[in-house]
């Protein structure tokens, strides 16, 4: 812990430094200008002129100081988050690739019984999935900047492409089915079917990734009668202090050091999803989970209507 904040030390004491310095200046400023005008009365238009003129000019240096060292401490956490990103991504590449090439060479040199070999072959298909996994979620961060062609917008029934995402978290941690528990409220939306996929299946997968062997994952959606949908991701983990809560959607943003953390993982995936939602134009934020344990993430998309409602561009049409 303390190797991460050490960088972060200097400049936030130089800055403090120089701040208590300026307010002491101001300080000082305003004591011998007041001083001076009662002190000297041939000279005290002058005292008072200047007294706001130098008192403006040293808070503005004042906030020029702060506002720098704002700067300054983001800049330095954003560098740590990018190393810690770097070490992420490459222990990420390097533990699935070792592991291919060790059961590939076992393999090639020596003759394993029929049940080995297929236990082999299923530790490699969880490897590829797992740099399969890796790869996309570094095309989405590199896709979130380019600009969409409305016309591949869609129909999207909502229920059914989370019944997907959850089909698909589930074909890729090998869990049974009854983990994820669905409420879902049938209901459409005419919105970007790649986008919703991405944001789903991230919130699903973070939630099975750390709620353990015992996750017990909750999907609810519901409509509103502002045609908002409200999709609910809830899990029994350890959950997130609410100091870090607005905190993780931020880029390359993981809790604890990347050393010690037991889930694989870039710190892309949160954040992917808040940009993707906004883009939208919903929002998404984290509470705690419905039992008072865990997480629940709670995302809201606007342009949502029921099954059997027409969409308000059709019956414009048809009039």
């Amino acid at each position: 812990m303390s190797t991460s904040r050490r960088p972060i030390g200097l400049p936030v004491t130089i800055a403090v430094v120089m701040i208590v310095l300026l307010v002491v200046l101001i300080i000082g400023w305003v004591l011998l200008t007041v001083w001076g005008a009662y002190n000297d009365e041939d000279s005290a238009v002058l005292y008072w002129t200047i007294l706001p003129i130098g008192a403006i000019f040293l808070a503005t240096v004042l906030g020029g100081v702060i506002f720098y060292m704002v700067l300054s401490i983001k800049s330095i956490n954003l560098n740590i988050r990018q190393a810690n990103f770097i070490d992420s991504v490459t222990h990420e590449l390097k533990s699935p690739i070792a592991s291919l090439k060790l059961y590939l060479q076992t393999l090639n040199r020596l003759k394993v019984s029929e049940a080995e070999a297929v236990e082999f072959y299923g530790t490699m298909l969880k490897d590829v999935e797992r740099l399969d996994h890796l790869i996309n979620h570094l095309l989405e961060a590199g896709r979130l900047d380019r600009s969409r062609d409305e016309a591949e917008a869609e129909e999207i029934r909502l229920d059914k492409l989370l019944i997907g995402c959850a089909d698909a978290s589930l074909l890729l941690y090998r869990a049974p089915r009854e983990m994820i528990e669905l409420h879902l409220q049938p209901c459409v939306m005419h919105s970007y079917h790649g986008d919703l996929d991405i944001i789903f299946r991230n919130l699903i997968d973070n939630a099975m990734k750390y709620s353990g062997a015992d996750a017990h994952i909750e999907i609810h959606l519901r409509l509103e009668p502002n045609q908002k949908a409200i999709v609910e991701v809830s899990d029994n983990g350890p959950g997130i202090p609410k100091g870090m809560r607005r905190k993780i959607f931020g880029r390359f943003v993981r809790l604890g050091l990347e050393l010690q953390r037991e889930k694989p993982g870039t710190g892309l995936g949160l954040y992917i999803v808040r940009t993707l939602v906004r883009r939208l134009r919903g929002s998404v934020k984290v509470t705690d989970g419905r039992q008072g344990q865990g997480t629940r993430f709670i995302v809201t998309l606007p342009g949502a209507r029921p099954l059997n409602e027409t969409p308000q561009s059709e019956e414009q049409n048809a009039a």
